[in-house]
């Protein structure tokens, strides 16, 4: 579709028809004889169109900008932000000499930005963020002397600032140059444009002195150079990138990090604005010591100075900074012990400390932190006990004192933490057994225990700790047996209990069916299944295996009679309700119509034979069933905790909607004492599977191509029922591959299914940690936004083949910072190594697809869901890049 303007009833009829959302459509006006349609702000007469204002923002348009925009010359306001519009910009917008605002951020616009701009001579506000807008940036733009804000962000311009930005644009207060492929260095002039409230010049090539004139800007508010190639003009005695910005004392954000700017945090860091909040200067190689004065920044509320080349000790005066809520000094050089002042900074939420040389102990007073949610202390030389008030932080998420010296053993009110997803204590001298209130710690998702010198046996308890995915107790002195409960961790993944003194049987139920014999090796006493490289397990007596034997093959026969006995009684009593029954589909699975009964289901399972199991999950068991056709059984657990409302919910939904995209149902088996779901089998199992797995491999296309699918199911789910449906769980797993490798996502346990007028839910059932929106994870608040963050996760693990709870992440590096920090230039360093190759002849233009996928899933997961992209805007330019793919394939062999 193209802008357009109605020119009769019809024409005003078929653009409404575009804007499926009536709230889109602010006020509208018709009446006899007036000839063009009415929108607010918008004035009309009949014979000439006076249209001085046109608000398309966030409509869900696509196509082309139309030439005749150019045409309404009267118009003033021009916002078609967060749309699909693609191709240049037409050079007839030039001729709206009238315009003061031209907001076109957020589509898919490319070519260059058009010389006629720079014709606009009463605009005040440009915003061409977000696009696809390439080659050197016009002169012509530096000309619009009455402009307060240009952003022209997140697009592939080139060029340099212009000497005369200074005479051209006097009125400027906003800069907005970060993201794009500028070099030069920052003029002089620059300077002066004293009514500049904030420079970003972010993630670019620039390069040259940080000018000390930058201080002559007394109104600035933010300056962002990071991720340049800016250095500190050390020819100058006593110069540094610091002491001139001493003189804008409006200043709230100062932004350095990753520019090679060498040289020392002055002492005049102590005079910078009072109202500074935001100081980061990481990885910028600045050595020598952290100044005293750095505690004079008594409004700081982040201070980054990570990955430097500092040394010394941390100074007492780091105390002073009681607003200080963000603290990051890793990998630097510093020495000595914390100071006990550090323990004033009540308001601290994030700490990092490890990577340095710290010695000593750590403060008593650290029960002080009251505030503290992320602490990070690895890789250090602290020794002693750790204090007992570091176990009363019922609020804190993550803890890594890994790879100190740290002893004593590890105390009951360990159990305190009840919020702590990460624990890592490995790499330390702790002794002892492990508490048995460990077992307490319900949200923890990643335990690390390994080189130390605990002992004892592992925890019955252990089995409580459901959210459990990473457990490593390698390394230690443990003994006895391994808990056959810890069968019951569902969602466990990685389990290493090597060089220990453990006996007995190894499980090789639920997640240990996924493990390797790396994880059980030099215990000499362990023995069980073959695959692990064990001994096999010797009965210690006749009656166990006689009662082995009992339950094995006597026992499921007699309860398979007794069911199906009760089904055939009750099965018409049953039949007429429909809230089971699922409604005949146009599949070629229409040969089972009917609710299958249980001893249907037992025959087709072979009596639920472990041979025939697909899997795990965390409400139930899914088998792979012989009827007509392949299909799969997904059992419910029903003493599981919610798996009884996860079959509802999943009844409710699968039996009600149809799309290619989704699983889908054939029947249910129901009743008192059993649910199970009979579903479309998936050949080519998940995606984790192919992604994950060495024997499998997906090209770029594939990837592509799957993501689409998904993006095509959710879009269905978000628009196109009757009700908004909310999966609330897109992970790999979820995304199951026909035999043609289409794409079906599955599992609405956790479900939303919201009503016609309800826009936002609240739940307290969660989906998997790393893949959950800020304000899901948090609070429980569920939206279609909510799965259009989970849908850009998935997109750059597909692309990355790196999982969100990958043990790299920690502390303030997670995917999507990881993703984030590698663009523009450094897509290398994060795509799977299998998709880019230098040498391959089409390099360049795969490197650019894969660029606009990985900035598409960052626009996905906007931490504010109001500026996430809609789902429907992200599958047109998933399309879009298909068909580029497609269109050189023949030609370039691209695949």
């Amino acid at each position: 579709m193209q802008i357009c303007i109605a020119t009769d009833e019809q024409s005003l009829l078929a653009i409404k028809a575009h804007i499926t959302d009536p709230n889109k459509i602010l006020a509208t006006n018709w009446s006899q004889g007036t000839s063009f349609c009415t929108w607010i702000g918008v004035t009309c007469s009949r014979r000439h169109p006076r249209v001085t204002a046109l608000n398309l923002f966030n409509m869900g348009l696509e196509g082309t900008v139309a030439k005749e925009i150019g045409n309404l010359s009267f118009l003033t306001y021009l916002n078609i932000r967060n749309n699909s519009f693609s191709g240049a910009i037409p050079i007839e917008i030039g001729n709206l000499r009238r315009l003061r605002v031209l907001q076109m951020s957020f589509n898919q616009l490319d070519g260059e930005i058009p010389i006629e701009m720079g014709r606009l001579s009463n605009l005040t506000y440009l915003n061409l963020e977000m696009n696809k807008l390439n080659g050197e940036m016009s002169q012509s733009i530096f000309n619009l002397s009455r402009l307060t804000l240009l952003s022209l962000v997140g697009n592939e311009l080139s060029g340099t600032i212009p000497f005369s930005i200074n005479i051209g644009l006097p009125n400027l207060e906003r800069l907005f140059l970060g993201i794009n492929r500028f070099t030069g260095r920052i003029p002089d002039s620059i300077s002066n444009l004293t009514n500049l409230k904030i420079l970003d010049l972010a993630n670019n090539s620039f390069s040259g002195h940080i000018p000390i004139t930058l201080g002559n800007l007394h109104n600035l508010e933010t300056l962002n150079l990071q991720v340049n190639q800016f250095t500190n003009d050390l020819s100058i005695p006593e110069q540094d990138f610091i002491t001139p910005l001493t003189r804008c004392s409006y200043l709230i954000n100062i932004l350095f990090s990753v520019n090679p700017i060498t040289g020392l945090l002055p002492k005049s860091i102590g005079n910078m604005s009072t109202s500074l909040e935001n100081f980061s200067a990481f990885s910028c190689e600045i050595n020598g010591i952290i100044p005293d004065e750095i505690g004079n920044m008594s409004s700081l509320i982040s201070l980054a100075l990570a990955k430097n080349d500092l040394t010394g000790m941390i100074p007492p005066t780091i105390g002073q900074l009681r607003n200080l809520q963000r603290f990051g000094i890793e990998d630097n050089k510093l020495w000595g012990s914390i100071p006990y002042s550090f323990c004033n900074l009540e308001n601290l939420y994030y700490a990092s400390l490890e990577g340095n040389a710290l010695s000593g102990q750590l403060p008593r007073c650290m029960g002080n932190l009251v505030s503290l949610r992320e602490l990070y202390m690895a890789k250090n030389e602290f020794s002693s006990n750790i204090p007992s008030t570091l176990w009363s932080f019922e609020q804190i998420l993550a803890i890594n004192l890994s790879h100190n010296v740290f002893d004593g053993s590890l105390p009951l009110d360990i159990g305190n933490l009840e919020s702590v997803v990460v624990l890592d204590l490995s790499g330390n001298q702790f002794s002892g057994e492990i508490p048995i209130t460990m077992g307490q710690l319900q949200s923890l998702n990643a335990l690390v225990l390994s080189n130390n010198k605990l002992h004892g046996r592992i925890p019955e308890s252990f089995d409580n700790l459901k959210s459990l995915q990473y457990l490593d107790l390698s390394h230690n002195n443990f003994s006895g047996e391994i808990p056959k409960s810890l069968e019951k961790l569902s969602d466990l993944v990685y389990f290493n209990v090597s060089f220990n003194e453990l006996s007995g049987e190894i499980p090789d139920g639920g997640s240990f069916r996924n493990f390797t014999p790396d994880f059980f090796r030099s215990n000499n006493g362990l023995c069980g299944a073959s695959r692990f490289n064990v001994e096999v397990c010797k009965m210690n007596n006749r009656k166990s295996s006689n009662k082995s034997r009992l339950l094995r093959y006597i026992l499921p026969p007699i309860v398979a009679i007794a069911f199906a006995a009760t089904i055939s009684i009750m099965y018409l009593r049953y039949r007429s309700r429909k809230s089971l029954l699922l409604p005949k589909s146009n599949s070629h699975f229409d040969i089972i119509r009917h609710r299958m009964s249980y001893y249907e289901l037992l025959r087709a399972t072979n009596n639920l034979d472990e041979a025939n199991l697909v899997g795990r999950g965390s409400i139930g068991s899914v088998y792979k069933g012989i009827f007509d056709n392949e299909m799969i059984v997904k059992v419910f657990n029903l003493e599981l905790q919610g798996a009884l409302k996860s079959f509802d919910t999943e009844c409710q939904i699968l039996s009600s909607i149809r799309h290619r995209n989704l699983v889908k149902v054939i029947t249910s088996c129901a009743n008192l004492d059993f649910k199970a779901l009979v579903l479309e089998y998936m050949p080519n199992g998940n995606l984790d599977k192919w992604l994950y797995s060495p024997d499998n491999f997906l090209n770029f296309t594939q990837r592509l191509r799957i993501m689409i699918d998904v993006a095509s199911a959710i879009e269905y789910l978000h628009e196109g029922y009757s009700s908004p449906v909310i999966h609330c769980d897109l992970k790999p797993s979820n995304i199951l591959l026909d035999e043609d490798m289409v794409a079906h996502v599955g599992d609405f346990g956790i479900s939303k299914l919201l009503t016609q007028d309800q826009r936002i839910a609240q739940t307290k059932t969660l989906g998997t940690i790393g893949y959950m929106a800020p304000e899901y994870g948090s609070a429980g608040l569920v939206s279609t936004s909510v799965d259009v963050y989970s849908f850009g996760i998935l997109l750059m693990e597909t692309f990355t083949r790196h999982k969100p709870t990958n043990e790299m992440f920690l502390g303030e590096l997670t995917l999507k910072s990881w993703v984030f920090e590698a663009l523009p230039n450094d897509l290398m360093k994060i795509v799977d190594v299998d998709l880019l190759n230098v040498d391959e002849e089409n390099f360049g233009a795969k490197n650019e697809m894969l660029k606009s996928i990985i900035e598409l899933a960052l626009e996905c997961t906007n931490n504010s869901p109001e500026e996430r992209l809609n789902i429907k805007v992200a599958l047109l330019r998933l399309k879009q890049i298909k068909f580029e793919l497609e269109e050189m394939r023949p030609e370039k062999n691209l695949l």
